[in-house]
């Protein structure tokens, strides 16, 4: 057993610190600063992960910010150019800020070694933060409020420190909006040369893509249909041509970066991994899921079902099938996929089955509304699409005309509202093949078709193996309607084909 005695003696000990100082390095940061004064090149080699804020001494973060503005607009920067920009009757020590900066060039080492003193000085910077990250956690954990359950801290912590690991900064805040320019100029060169000229991800379908420009990273995109009309189906297309098409690159700092195609998550909160792996295996390789599910298989069909999931089981798509999933856990979850594999895209099915927090249990228009803001926000945060499936309200049905509206999202103000894109899936085969008129057993005997028969067949003819994708909003872009084919045996979307792109017909 400890003794308590000891333990007192040892806290009275003046030999033990009384506080702890934060990690930093003033010697390297004179270092750097001296050897891009000296050597405008050295900071080139710092400038793509140092940033002002990671320097501890704050003169140090003024004259790594105003030489790294002076060396990107082509001006030379040394003690004599920046001095003029930093405060003059400001002092260090027992000397000014110009005789600092003199002082600093004078002493200054070969730039040889900028990366490493930039490294080390943000690593001290990450240090700092993760420093601060647990205070808050200690202090929070002490004196946690009631409304504020442990669940909810630790999500928190997660995220701060996700933010932390992806960017090296957890305080947000606003950025230079050059910064934000040379963003934008990035991503449309990479459109440019992208095969296909997509500023987003491909869907895998053209003609959507081509209203679309593909899936925009951080947008959130809501795809509703009334059942049976096959968002899902969609969604797992979607999902599976993605991951298919996936070629990633290797960055220098070791993380993947994908140049093709993506790492798809998929929350599956309705059907289960294996039910919507049994809906991917029979959309890839075009035998039928009913099928596949009674057994009723052919020799051949089983051998094209093992040969298409040897290829689809390299596919990056990963499936959480958890059902009621809050938006927190779900937060919590796709930043550690993205830390741990990568994510590129991700799909929720469907809003209506996911929860908000307790405190907003008993309103769903409330619990609603969390959900969708949570979602816009963590596609901003991990910088990438969502695809939210959700369902829309039973008016349609009492419609003659039952193509979706706005107006008919389930709890539609915030889906509305957060959405950056909203698309319907309308198969009107559906309806049409539900109003086949009535024949009597003679009439189907002799294969009498009166004029109401027939004038279904020419419109379930025109309507058949088809699917409209309405875009009923687009931030960035116009509305409009995509057609696309549909084969209901295989739940597969695909596009249609052009007129000339038709074989050749003969009368």
């Amino acid at each position: 057993m400890a003794d308590p005695a000891r333990k007192q003696d040892a806290a009275n000990d003046d030999s033990s610190p009384l506080y702890r100082e934060a990690p930093g390095n003033i010697e390297a940061e004179q270092a750097l600063l001296g050897a891009i004064l000296v050597n405008n090149d050295a900071f080139y080699r710092v400038s793509d992960f140092l940033k002002p804020e990671h320097f501890y001494e704050p003169l140090h973060r003024q004259i790594f910010e105003v030489a790294g503005q002076q060396i990107r607009m082509g001006k030379t920067s040394n003690p004599v150019t920046i001095k003029t920009f930093l405060p003059a009757d400001e002092k260090v020590g027992d000397i000014t800020v110009a005789q600092y900066l003199a002082r600093l060039a004078a002493e200054a080492v070969t730039i040889i070694n900028a990366e490493d003193y930039g490294r080390a000085i943000y690593d001290l910077a990450i240090r700092r933060a993760l420093i601060g990250i647990g205070e808050d956690m200690v202090n929070i954990a002490f004196d946690a409020p009631v409304e504020m359950p442990p669940s909810e801290q630790i999500e928190d912590a997660e995220r701060r420190l996700f933010e932390l690991a992806e960017t090296g900064r957890y305080d947000g805040g606003f950025q230079p909006f050059n910064d934000a320019l040379r963003t934008a100029i990035d991503m449309a060169n990479e459109a440019y040369m992208r095969e296909g000229k997509l500023s987003g991800i491909s869907t895998g379908l053209k003609t959507l893509d081509a209203k679309m420009g593909g899936l925009q990273r951080s947008d959130l995109i809501v795809l509703a249909g009334r059942p049976g009309m096959g968002k899902t189906s969609l969604a797992t297309n979607v999902a599976a041509n993605i991951a298919a098409a996936y070629r990633g690159e290797q960055q220098a700092d070791g993380s993947m970066k994908a140049i093709d195609g993506g790492v798809v998550g998929f929350y599956s909160l309705e059907m289960s991994a294996e039910q919507l792996a049994t809906r991917i295996l029979s959309e890839v390789s075009e035998v039928s899921s009913s099928k596949i599910r009674r057994g009723e298989i052919s020799e051949a069909e089983f051998e094209q079902l093992v040969t298409t999931s040897n290829q689809i089981q390299r596919m990056p798509l990963y499936i959480d099938q958890t059902g009621g999933i809050s938006i927190a856990q779900l937060a919590a979850r796709a930043r550690r996929l993205k830390r741990q594999r990568g994510l590129d895209v991700m799909i929720v099915d469907y809003i209506q089955l996911m929860t908000g927090s307790s405190k907003n249990s008993g309103n769903r228009v409330q619990e609603i509304t969390e959900i969708t803001t949570g979602l816009k926000a963590l596609g901003k945060e991990l910088n990438v699409p969502i695809i939210a499936l959700s369902q829309l309200s039973r008016q349609v049905e009492s419609r003659d005309d039952k193509r979706p509206q706005l107006s008919d999202l389930r709890e539609s103000g915030s889906i509305e509202q957060d959405a950056d894109v909203v698309l319907f899936v309308f198969r009107e085969e559906y309806y049409v093949q539900n109003m086949e008129p009535r024949r009597s057993p003679e009439d189907f005997r002799n294969d009498i078709k009166n004029e109401e028969y027939i004038a279904w067949e020419e419109k379930m003819n025109k309507v058949a193996g088809t699917a409209d994708v309405i875009i009923a909003k687009q931030r960035h872009g116009p509305t409009g309607t995509a057609r696309l084919s549909f084969v209901a045996q295989f739940t597969r979307f695909g596009d249609l084909a052009e007129d000339d792109h038709l074989p050749e017909q003969y009368e």
